[in-house]
């Protein structure tokens, strides 16, 4: 497995899990019907970089990291992480969250925010507080999961260098 910074020859193999994840509504605040054109600014684009995971010329998850706020707030980061579902359970969200964080500090971030997790999505909510995210805020039913109805979402941060 390898993590690399992707390219826009990436986004045929981006595109299916992106599709995938943002159809289901489930965990990300998209559309649920993004274009393809959508999703390329959204995950290529717009993100200060984009990295993927492959694995024998095949593209398992990927991630994006960007400025949270400008300005004051610049010193923060955001990142968003996907998977493929043929991929779930290796461990590949723990390898990409531990990736942007290296990268984050790099990149001269000083933390990093994650602003809309879905309550509901427990799997991605334990492991980034065993990464060590906390809690910090929680919109109450900010988020229309599709099937479970207006849930919470919350507001994760983690601070990635020392304090000085």
């Amino acid at each position: 497995m390898m993590i690399r910074e992707a390219t826009e020859a990436d986004f045929p193999g981006i595109w299916p899990i992106f599709q995938e994840i943002v159809a289901a509504g489930e965990t990300y605040a998209y559309a649920r019907d993004t274009s393809p054109d959508e999703a390329r600014q959204l995950w290529l684009h717009y993100p200060r970089q984009t990295f993927v995971v492959e694995e024998d010329g095949r593209i398992l998850g990927t991630y994006y990291i960007k400025t949270n706020q400008t300005g004051p707030g610049s010193h923060v980061c955001n990142c968003g992480y996907m998977v493929s579902s043929q991929a779930r359970g290796r461990g590949l969200a723990t390898v990409m969250c531990e990736h942007s964080q290296k990268v984050a500090v790099q990149l001269g971030y000083q933390a990093m925010q994650f602003n809309f997790v879905a309550s509901s999505n427990e799997g991605a909510v334990r492991l980034w507080h065993k990464l060590g995210f906390e809690t910090v805020g929680r919109l109450p039913k900010a988020f229309n999961h599709p099937t479970l109805g207006l849930v919470d979402a919350l507001v994760m941060y983690k601070w990635l260098v020392p304090w000085g």
